[in-house]
């Protein structure tokens, strides 16, 4: 007598998890098809905060926890000399600190040379391969890549690079 109710169950069952395994396909195709922005042409900050969003998504091998995103104003910003160096503080208090194996550091700016010093300054007493297995992403300019690759990379890091275009 009880099979009915069992059969019924059995087939409502599987009609959810259909629905719903039809349902998170759906939700993943836009993100798939989704290209990648290209730089901002000016210094609005939201734009380039989406353009690194997407460049650090679009970037994500390898992180197995946490990205950390660093963003650096125009130097035309309020209070950009303050802004510079409480981001330069936190980068540098993070270094020391360490990075857990699997987490990423990403730094962007519409000034790349400004970031890069930045970097540059944050990475200059890390300890030798005391960031190993921690991705460092630097979207920027060409003409900082290799700076910014030579300050990082002692540091044990795999330093990652998107030209900012």
């Amino acid at each position: 007598m009880n099979r009915p109710i069992y059969r019924t169950a059995s087939i409502v069952l599987i009609a959810v998890a259909a629905l719903l395994f039809a349902g998170c396909k759906k939700a993943e195709a836009p993100a798939q098809a989704a290209a990648p922005l290209t730089a901002p042409a000016g210094t609005d900050d939201n734009a380039w905060k989406n353009y690194l969003q997407d460049v650090i998504q679009h970037n994500m091998d390898g992180v197995t926890d946490r990205v950390s995103p660093y963003y650096l104003p125009a130097q035309s910003a309020a209070d950009y000399q303050g802004k510079y160096d409480r981001q330069l503080q936190g980068v540098q208090e993070a270094v020391q600190r360490g990075v857990l194996p699997g987490n990423m550091l990403a730094f962007g700016s519409p000034d790349s040379a400004k970031m890069a010093d930045l970097v540059i300054a944050a990475f200059k007493d890390s300890s030798a391969g005391s960031m190993k297995n921690v991705i460092v992403l630097f979207i920027g300019k060409a003409a900082d890549k290799d700076r910014v690759g030579a300050a990082v990379t002692p540091s044990g890091a795999t330093y990652r690079f998107v030209e900012a275009k």
